[in-house]
C-alpha cells in the first residue's frame, strides 16, 4: 500500500502564493511520475502539473509561468509552488503518484482546499 499525505492548502488573496506538499510512503520501489490535479465545484478534475522520474515537467496552460512542480532529494515528496494566484485557481487540489510497489500503483492524496479571494 502507498499512502499520500498532502498539506499546504488554505485561503489567500488574489496575487498571493501557496505551497502544497505531498509525501508518499509505503512499499515503493520506483516512482514513475508525480502530479497535482484540481477539481473546482461543478467541474471535472484536471491536471495542473506533473513531473516524471527523469525530471520532465508538464503544466496546464492556465498555470504556466505561475506554478512550479518539484520534488525533494528523496523524490518521495512532491511540491507545488503556486504564485500569482487567481480566484479561478480555487479548487480542491489532489496529488497523484504512479509507480511500482508490490505491483503497479496509482495513488491519490486526500485533497487539500485552496481558496483564492478576490
Amino acid at each position: 500500500q502507498v499512502q499520500l499525505v498532502e498539506s499546504g492548502g488554505g485561503l489567500v488573496q488574489a496575487g498571493g502564493s501557496l505551497r502544497l506538499s505531498c509525501a508518499a510512503s509505503g512499499i515503493i520501489f520506483r516512482i514513475n511520475a508525480m502530479g497535482w490535479y484540481r477539481q473546482a465545484p461543478g467541474k471535472q478534475r484536471e491536471l495542473v502539473a506533473a513531473i516524471t522520474s527523469d525530471g520532465s515537467t508538464n503544466y496546464a496552460d492556465s498555470v504556466k509561468g505561475r506554478f512550479t512542480i518539484s520534488t525533494d532529494n528523496t523524490k518521495r515528496t512532491v511540491y507545488l509552488q503556486m504564485n500569482s494566484l487567481k480566484p479561478e485557481d480555487t479548487a480542491v487540489y489532489y496529488c497523484n503518484v504512479e509507480g511500482v510497489g508490490l505491483g503497479l500503483f496509482s495513488s491519490w492524496g486526500q485533497g487539500t482546499q485552496v481558496t483564492i479571494s478576490s
